[in-house]
């Protein structure tokens, strides 16, 4: 053996060598209570992991009595692997669900008197079931925005007769009056016990139940596992916490990991309280914090701080802020735009440029705070031949209520005189399936589909301002393109999300965008200040998901042309310049620079036939092309409509528009 090998640490020692002062002394703490505190790109699973190997090398620990309780099979399943690359088996590492399934399977003959019953495989059914013998007319939307009512109250563990106060005083929008809502609930439940099956939510508190009144199980459960650590504790519910105090006994063998700024799942039921108030229920807990933040540049760091830092205190534990670990990187931008197409046009220009410069697709991120955002983005990303995958959602031309609608607009085309104006044909129609302008319903389900529909009208006031001759026709023709093109398969892609999805993923350069009042802060949270300010956490999340480059933008009107009123976001007042950089100003010093010669004497006719075309339309000039695709043209001069679809940024739209016009340009006549 060498003297290197001799002095290198072995064991135990191994184990905490690689870790920081703060990730030691939280790994080091292998009897409970503990709470660390786990800022975001802090290293908190490599820190859990190696806390539970250093407890099994220390000996504190046999792994088979330790349970590892995490929100999602992904990050049980990272646990159990890193574990065993630091040479430790047999702990178990499963999601809240999991844990109870295996259990109440192996108790269910002494619990219940049988085998385990049948998991419910279709909740939506039992839900109409449940609607229907009450009368109420449901949709999808209505019976999903139900089912999530059900949820919620088990997992705040609210009966039947509970749910209309409880709801009310939470703020809960429902798709029907509380009492309705109740009524559905007891029905559901009626139901299930008819048919002998469980729900998920049964799983939890059934178990916790089995714990709670058979002292026979709870002794068998209790001495297989002695020590628990929970991930992710900011997002635990009062039926999962109910479930954790069963396994625990009264034991105080608990290691809590959370981060009070990610609190963002409080509609689900979470309550960020069993983390904020763990050393007040474990007086004697030690509590660690992991501040350096080793994911973001301290530009993003810093940020970051400065928006979490303008929340108000909250009581309970110590507050956590960040110390970036990086070599410093580019400032946070600031974009202001004047609508959001223009704003989309802009990110997509921005991921064409960079993925040209060598990041990969898959290292850009586009968050947004609602789903229906996603369509203006992806049409963006199309026109310039950006690969994307959309994430945690349907693409736009796939959602269900979306492909109804253009069935109905394909359908009323084929018997509508093409003379109709347009936008009141696009309304008409939708109107017939419960779409009403400026009325979005309650209910999350209910509001996305309606945000979805709301979005075709959009694009069609968007396309009359550019064609104002167009048909429905031919906007039912334009939709088949838009859908074409997206369905295009995409393996590696700049990613679109909302924020909500992107919670616990990272991205080498991230785009927040949308980020105007009634959007984020969303609008229905506005009258209840803890809402608002878990729309603060929320754009948190987002600005932590960049590792180096972070751009946040927003647009003062919806639609080229509308009254640029919209105000930005409140939460970038005082983290926010109040000027923003003016984005198409800097492109063009950028083209100006670069071209020069027989190209830029092109661009520049391409750049005055832009003016021309947009004031003839009345559009701004970059809905006819961005200076990126122009800068294109002019360094390729394509001399075909062939050539000329393959540049970035030329869709079939845009080809058939302005194709025979572009070359005209390039082969130096007066295209007008």
């Amino acid at each position: 053996m060498t003297v290197e090998e001799r002095e290198r640490p072995t064991g135990a020692e191994a184990v905490l060598a690689g870790l920081d002062e703060q990730q030691r002394a939280a790994a080091a703490a292998v009897r409970g209570p503990v709470c660390i505190l786990a800022g975001a790109g802090t290293g908190k699973t490599r820190t859990i992991t190696h806390r539970i190997a250093y407890g099994v090398h220390t000996g504190v620990y046999t792994p088979e009595q330790v349970l590892a309780v995490t929100f999602t099979a992904r990050a049980a399943g990272e646990l159990r692997g890193r574990l065993s690359g630091l040479g430790v088996g047999g702990v178990q590492a499963r999601t809240f669900h999991a844990a109870a399934m295996r259990q109440l399977r192996y108790f269910a003959p002494r619990v219940l008197g049988g085998p385990m019953p049948e998991l419910v495989e279709n909740k939506l059914r039992v839900v109409a079931g449940a609607a229907t013998r009450h009368r109420l007319t449901t949709d999808r939307s209505s019976l999903r925005d139900l089912a999530g009512e059900i949820e919620w109250a088990k997992t705040t563990l609210a009966t039947p007769d509970d749910y209309p106060a409880r709801a009310r005083a939470a703020g809960r929008e429902a798709p029907f009056e509380p009492a309705a809502v109740a009524a559905v609930y007891e029905s559901y439940e009626q139901l299930k016990q008819r048919d002998g099956t469980l729900d998920f939510e049964d799983l939890l508190l059934v178990t916790a139940y089995a714990l709670e009144e058979h002292r026979d199980v709870a002794t068998e459960v209790r001495g297989q596992y002695r020590h628990f650590v929970v991930d992710e504790y900011q997002d635990v519910n009062p039926l999962q916490q109910r479930l954790l105090d069963a396994w625990l006994g009264g034991r105080a063998e608990l290691c809590v990991v959370g981060d009070p700024h990610q609190t963002i799942y409080s509609f689900t039921g979470a309550d960020p309280d069993y983390l904020l108030g763990f050393a007040d229920r474990y007086p004697d807990a030690e509590v660690v914090k992991l501040e350096r933040d080793y994911r973001s540049t301290p530009e993003v760091v810093g940020l970051a701080n400065k928006l979490i830092g303008m929340a108000p205190r909250r009581t309970g534990l110590p507050g956590l802020r960040l110390m970036g670990q990086r070599a410093a990187g580019p400032e946070p931008r600031f974009l202001e735009h004047p609508d959001e197409p223009a704003e989309a046009a802009a990110v997509a220009a921005a991921c064409r440029e960079l993925v040209d410069s060598g990041l990969p697709a898959a290292e850009i991120a586009v968050l947004f705070r609602i789903n229906a955002q996603s369509q203006v983005y992806e049409s963006a990303l199309t026109d310039l031949g950006v690969p994307y995958v959309l994430k945690g959602g349907e693409r736009f031309f796939e959602r269900p209520e979306v492909r109804e609608a253009v069935l109905l607009l394909r359908g009323a085309a084929a018997g509508r005189d093409d003379g109709s104006p347009l936008v009141p044909a696009v309304r008409d129609v939708l109107a017939s399936v419960g779409w009403v302008e400026h009325r979005p319903p309650p209910g999350g389900a209910a509001r996305d589909r309606w945000q979805s529909l709301s979005a075709l009208v959009d694009l069609a006031v968007d396309l009359v301002a550019e064609q104002p001759a167009l048909t429905l026709a031919g906007f039912v023709g334009h939709l088949a393109e838009r859908a074409n093109a997206q369905h295009a398969p995409t393996v590696q892609g700049v990613t679109l999300a909302s924020m909500h999805a992107a919670k616990g993923l990272e991205w080498d350069a991230v785009f927040v965008v949308g980020l105007v009042d009634g959007v984020l802060p969303i609008a229905q949270s506005l009258a209840r200040p803890d809402a608002v300010e878990e729309e603060r956490r929320l754009l948190y999340v987002a600005v932590t998901r960049a590792r180096e480059q972070l751009t946040l933008s927003w647009s003062l009107s919806r639609q080229p042309g509308g009254k640029r009123a919209r105000p930005r976001s409140r939460f970038l007042t005082g983290v926010a310049p109040d000027a923003a950089v003016p984005v198409r100003t800097r492109v063009a010093r950028r083209v100006e620079v670069v071209l020069d010669g027989p190209a830029g004497e092109l661009f520049e006719r391409l750049r005055a036939w832009r003016a021309a075309t947009a004031a003839q339309a009345s559009i701004p000039a970059y809905v006819v092309f961005n200076d990126a695709t122009l800068q294109a043209i002019a360094e390729t001069r394509p001399g075909s409509l062939t050539e000329l679809s393959a540049l970035p940024g030329i869709g079939a739209r845009k080809l058939e528009l302005y194709g025979t016009d572009v070359l005209a340009a390039v082969d130096g006549d007066d295209p007008h």
